[in-house]
């Protein structure tokens, strides 16, 4: 047995708790060598003529990639704590892994196994449970909908007269967002997430002048509540985006260093390298995100800066019931504020969403202490990967797998999953412009465990380059609107609205495929079961569904029964049911 293979730690992916009295334990084994996994667990205090009362409980083979098995299995502990090691065994050979390393025979000292001193409610990660079962719209609020011109900035331009800028203004605005919100209900959404609505400079709100105001060209706090309060009528939660990396050049904090140097009060809420502050060159003398003079880099370790920001991040869930933080290149932002900010806003409202702009991988920020979750940008790659880079679906399914087995259960059923953003180019784009692998990377993400979002106007077929390409005006002329994608998604959140199995299931299997362009797996709840199949290719495939005594597949899209065996047309999918006879 290869014992290098062999991988349990006690961090939050192999070991995490659903309550103070049942944790989540995982281990990996090599892939393929015909094991069997025993956990053998008990509480460290209960002992019975001299022995130590175990329990032996065989795990279940969760998911493979192409190093490893996973193993999981739930451990119940009436006294909130736990000692644990496991038996690993082969046709040939047993052995017996704890924190100690390996043994032969079952280690008698109970000292040598994994221990898990005291399972405290305060380290039961928890999520905002409304959460898994929404379906999010992504608003850049300047290129919504213009409900108001009377707001327009003074360059403002006809709306969707010319291609975007990173500089021009179309006077899209919050009353633009209110009188549309009738369409978005229509369409099935129940969260929208706003790119920032404070006063700020440019048109995409990233250079924060006040964090306390609405900027004057989105409407006033009047708008903003009404928005509010329009949308929870319609089942529809709100969730704003808060830029505490850094601010914008016209901060009045900021204004005060470049003015006053030295003397300023608030010179240590930056990073200077030097004063006076140097602004113009390439690189500026103090830090910023990226090199952008403009964007100052706030110092979140400094009492004041915490307690300002953290006063705008109670005002906003206390006075106008926002029901989620975006937070922008949460990264960069020491781990200490993130603890702090949690603290604060949970403490105001329990079910808030704390989301953070991480593209790679994020566990240090997913323990339970800082966010609920992340925006997945690796498995929107994962996705594109496979429908348009590709990939094979052996690989696919390896780099889904990592993805999944790199969090806990309760992380992957919130994170924020999306194909494209105001930061990336538009889905039609990225797929040179082809709608049915638009559609099959759409099916793909509302099938995996997490909160799916659309990007504004992606529903009606708009494209778009990088920024600022992808923030071009909202199309609300329906003669040039693509009917056939709004119908898709409408009917793909429905169907995910109303199958359990659809995204929010208990357990996703993977079928080996021979063709490296056809990926299937199976979801499935303890009331239903789904069968996903994609074909990406230009060629049509013949399926074949595995198949038992009194079974058969139902077609949710048609809603028509399925042979176990069908052509399957190129550059689709199905989704199936299956249906018991009996």
């Amino acid at each position: 047995m290869n014992r290098t293979g062999i991988i349990h730690t006690q961090q939050h992916h192999h070991l995490y708790l659903t309550s103070s009295h049942e944790a989540i334990i995982r281990i990996q084994t090599p892939k393929g060598e015909g094991v069997n996994v025993t956990i053998i667990h008990g509480d460290p205090y209960d002992w019975k003529d001299g022995s130590w009362q175990a329990t032996q409980t065989e795990m279940k083979l969760l998911q493979t990639d192409d190093l490893y098995d996973y193993w999981s299995t739930s451990v119940s502990m009436p006294y909130s704590r736990m000692r644990y090691g496991f038996k690993i065994k082969t046709e040939t050979e047993t052995l017996f892994y704890t924190e100690r390393g390996f043994y032969t025979e079952r280690p008698a000292e109970i000292s040598a196994y994994f221990c898990l001193p005291y399972a405290h409610d305060t380290e039961v990660f928890s999520p905002p449970p409304w959460v898994q079962n929404t379906v999010w719209y992504q608003i850049f609020p300047e290129r919504f909908a213009n409900g108001n011109p009377s707001r327009d900035p003074d360059t403002t331009l006809p709306w969707g007269s010319e291609p975007p800028k990173p500089d021009t203004f179309f006077g899209g605005d919050l009353d633009g967002v209110i009188q549309h919100l009738d369409y978005l209900q229509q369409l099935g959404i129940t969260g929208i997430y706003f790119t920032p609505i404070f006063e700020a400079f440019s048109n995409h709100k990233y250079d924060t002048i006040d964090y306390l105001s609405i900027d004057p060209h989105f409407g006033d706090e009047d708008t903003l509540r009404t928005l509010i309060q329009e949308s929870h009528k319609r089942g529809i939660r709100v969730m704003l985006d808060a830029v505490f990396n850094h601010s914008g050049y016209y901060f009045a904090p900021f204004q005060d260093v470049l003015q006053h140097g030295e003397n300023s009060r608030y010179k240590d809420w930056f990073h200077p390298f030097e004063l006076p502050l140097q602004p113009d060159g390439d690189r500026p003398n103090y830090e910023t995100f990226a090199f952008v003079s403009s964007m100052p880099k706030l110092n979140t370790k400094h009492p004041d800066v915490r307690q300002y920001l953290l006063k705008v991040a109670s005002y906003w869930v206390e006075e106008f019931d926002i029901d989620g933080w975006r937070l922008d290149v949460a990264n960069e932002v020491d781990h200490d504020f993130w603890r702090s900010f949690r603290n604060e806003v949970k403490n105001l409202k329990k079910d808030v969403y704390i989301l953070g702009e991480i593209w790679h991988q994020s566990s240090p920020w997913l323990q339970g202490d800082q966010f609920d979750a992340v925006m997945n940008y690796p498995l929107t790659d994962a996705i594109q990967g496979y429908a348009l880079h590709q990939q094979s679906s052996h690989d696919a399914q390896v780099a889904l797998t990592k993805h999944l087995m790199s969090y806990p259960a309760s992380v992957n059923a919130v994170q924020f999953n999306m194909l494209d953003s105001h930061d990336t180019a538009r889905i039609l784009t990225t797929s040179k412009e082809n709608k049915a692998l638009v559609k099959l990377q759409y099916a793909l993400l509302f099938s995996f465990p997490g909160s799916p979002c659309i990007y504004y106007g992606d529903e009606i077929g708009m494209a778009g380059e990088n920024d600022p390409g992808c923030r071009a005006c909202m199309i609300w002329d329906e003669a040039k609107q693509d009917k056939d994608m709004l119908a898709f998604l409408t009917q793909l959140i429905a169907l995910r609205k109303h199958h359990p199995a659809f995204g929010t299931y208990d357990e996703l299997f993977f079928h080996q495929s021979d063709d490296p362009a056809v990926l299937h797996y199976q979801t499935s709840t303890a009331d239903e079961t789904l069968y996903f199949v994609f074909n990406r290719s230009l060629e049509t495939k013949s399926i074949t569904l595995p198949k038992e005594n009194q079974e058969q597949w139902m077609d949710l899209f048609t809603e028509k029964a399925c042979s176990t065996t069908f052509l399957l047309e190129q550059e689709s999918f199905r989704v199936l049911q299956l249906k018991r006879t009996s």
